[in-house]
């Protein structure tokens, strides 16, 4: 069945990071987000650090008909992200959309307790990757005159509750740094929204267990001509499953 025109990203270019993600029996958020992306007609780029896992997503991609190309990248290094860019214009032409899925769960430990320089690499992982990323695609969608950029956050960004102080950290740090690019790119018809994946089942009020595939979905209509009025969401969705290329 064609997808209706909301939702149709027939001639669109997409960039998925973390779209190797996955668990034994689950689909990832990244893996379900890089599939529904291309099973509705955009070409995307499957960014991952594991080219094994990204190719597995390609594989799906290929047995429906998508299409999809496998970049690999550390999202933590500027050159590494430049060049992922670079590759995905050199395939498809251009960028209009960036979805940034990577993230880590990350040190463990109050203030007394974790470790600092553990701290600082997954606060690059889980923040610093989604602006090193934006900073080479914003300039793609420029050209274009418009564009839509996804980033990956948590409820617990805006609840803590975690025994881990850097993960609600991080968390936290990426739905005040899409607020702020929402802000700051809103005038140039780029827009930047947040999904915040989670509750589990005992905690969400449905008392049902989400997916990949329903933060998927979320993500899908955020980049949507459905949703093209809407920038600086933060958007919570229960369930979501990782883990990320760096888990």
């Amino acid at each position: 069945m064609a997808p209706s025109e909301a939702f149709n990203f027939t001639g669109e270019v997409a960039i998925v990071t973390g779209a190797g993600s996955r668990m034994d029996g689950e689909i990832g958020n990244g893996r379900a987000t890089a599939i529904l992306l291309a099973r509705q007609g955009a070409r995307v780029a499957l960014v991952d650090f594991n080219p094994t896992w990204a190719n597995e997503t390609k594989r799906m991609i290929d047995k429906e008909g998508g299409v999809s190309e496998v970049v690999q990248a550390d999202v933590t290094v500027e050159e590494s992200c430049k060049a992922a860019v670079a590759k995905t214009v050199q395939l498809y032409g251009t960028v209009h959309i960036l979805v940034n899925i990577v993230g880590v769960g990350g040190a463990m430990g109050d203030a007394t307790k974790l470790d600092v320089d553990a701290w600082e690499r997954d606060m690059r992982i889980n923040v610093t990757s989604m602006m090193l990323m934006s900073r080479y695609a914003i300039p793609e969608m420029r050209k274009n005159g418009r564009g839509s950029i996804v980033n990956m956050s948590s409820v617990s960004g805006l609840l803590g509750g975690n025994p881990s102080l850097l993960y609600p950290t991080s968390k936290g740090a990426v739905i005040q740094m899409t607020r702020a690019m929402a802000a700051q790119h809103g005038p140039e018809n780029i827009r930047v929204n947040c999904v915040c994946p989670g509750m589990r089942i005992n905690q969400n009020l449905l008392k049902q267990e989400g997916t990949g595939w329903d933060v998927g979905y979320a993500i899908l209509f955020l980049c949507s001509k459905e949703a093209r009025w809407i920038t600086g969401m933060i958007m919570p969705v229960d369930g979501g499953v990782g883990p990320s290329l760096y888990s």
